[in-house]
């Protein structure tokens, strides 16, 4: 677990300060080394310093009762994980050193392994160990014939795992989009029989069940995305962390609203070419001109998200950098099961009405807007925005 390896360390840095023949310099080095090889990956942790390391350590010595973590990875590319490792505001550090989570155990953070975690399991299901936080990432693979042979762990199907934990922890989060609705590889013929935790796309029920609440009464707390941004996660994490969930107000997908009342449009650089209704005619225009809606399939305007507001490594969005939103953090993303034609393609109604329109508007009233909008631009919606 991070704390006992942080523990460790301060350990191996009260040592090293003993010793009268150890320079600064070493001690360092050494400590540096010890850090990377116990705590393991990312950027974040091997750019620590070593005096901050030495404080945090002592402060887990202080600390009384933290809220334990543990983390589940079922069908998914591992994108949540990498996201979540490059969390800024604030970080995994920060969860651990700062917010008291204890992370149990984590794929890509943790040291255990085989016996060591089937230990822990054990423990955790036997009420030795509380589960504060269950996070899921990925699918539940109940494939083949609702088996779940198709993903075990420890000689048992993940999804059975994953069932009793959800029942143990007092709060249950679901992180990217395979996890919240199935995502990708829920996607028709969907072979592996993958579901979420609670919903199976839009269709609410999902693995857990309509009538899943964790013992601290909430249903599962979805964070959609693909991947999510990953201060969206250590943001909710926190609230948790810190007994502030209750300031935390789900909408109707059980995500927080802090982060998916508003569009993916709210804040985009397009946004004057879209009240214009200027489109982008091809890609490699979205940096400059034009809107990426009308052509180029952008779901920016449909999209609950606040990729304009909280920037991607607090540079840019998809929008901004010229790529259409592909609606990650909707139920129904993939849209159209990626069928051909649809991808990066506005569809439309006999060629030229969207299929598709921002919320709280039809098709119709929505084409004869643009007609107008487009009849009454000025001439600088249809320029350059840069000048070379």
């Amino acid at each position: 677990m991070i704390l006992s390896r942080l523990v460790e360390i301060e350990n191996d840095l009260n040592q090293a300060d003993k010793s009268p023949n150890t320079s600064e310099t070493s001690k360092q080095e050494s400590v540096y080394t010890k850090m990377y090889f116990k705590i393991s990956e990312p950027s974040d942790f091997r750019c620590a310093k070593v005096l901050k390391l030495k404080n945090l350590a002592q402060n887990f010595l202080e600390v009384e009762k933290m809220v334990n973590l543990l983390w589940m990875h079922g069908g998914a590319c591992n994108g949540n994980t990498q996201s979540f490792l490059n969390a800024e505001e604030p970080t995994v550090i920060d969860l651990v050193t700062d917010f008291g989570i204890n992370i149990l155990y984590h794929h890509s953070l943790s040291m255990e392994f085989g016996e060591q975690v089937r230990r822990l399991y054990e423990q955790i299901l036997n009420d030795e160990i509380p589960l504060d936080i269950l996070v899921v990432e990925g699918t539940i693979i109940q494939g083949p014939d609702g088996t779940g042979h198709y993903d075990m762990l420890m000689d048992r199907p993940k999804k059975n795992w994953i069932w009793d934990f959800a029942h143990k922890a007092q709060y249950v989060v679901a992180i990217g989009d395979c996890a919240c609705w199935g995502g990708i590889p829920a996607t028709k013929p969907n072979p592996s029989e993958s579901i979420g935790l609670q919903y199976m796309k839009e269709e609410r029920g999902g693995f857990l069940g309509t009538q899943f609440r964790s013992k601290g009464g909430l249903p599962v707390i979805n964070i959609p995305g693909c991947p999510a941004h990953p201060d969206w996660v250590t943001q909710i994490l926190v609230a948790i962390a810190t007994g502030r969930l209750e300031d935390v107000v789900l909408d109707d997908l059980q995500r927080p609203q802090t982060f998916f009342k508003t569009f993916t449009q709210t804040g985009c650089t397009r946004v004057q070419y879209f009240e214009w209704k200027e489109p982008v005619e091809e890609f490699g225009q979205g940096t400059r001109k034009g809107c990426l809606f009308y052509e180029q399939g952008c779901r920016g305007p449909m999209t609950h998200s606040p990729c304009n507001r909280i920037l991607w490594n607090r540079q840019s969005s998809k929008t901004r950098a010229g790529m259409p939103c592909i609606g990650c953090t909707e139920p129904q993303f993939p849209f159209f099961d990626l069928a051909p034609g649809t991808v990066f393609k506005t569809q439309k109604v006999l060629g030229s009405i969207p299929k598709e329109v921002p919320q709280g508007t039809d098709p119709l009233s929505y084409s004869v807007n643009a007609a107008l909008a487009r009849a009454v631009a000025p001439k600088w919606a249809k320029e350059d925005m840069f000048v070379p």
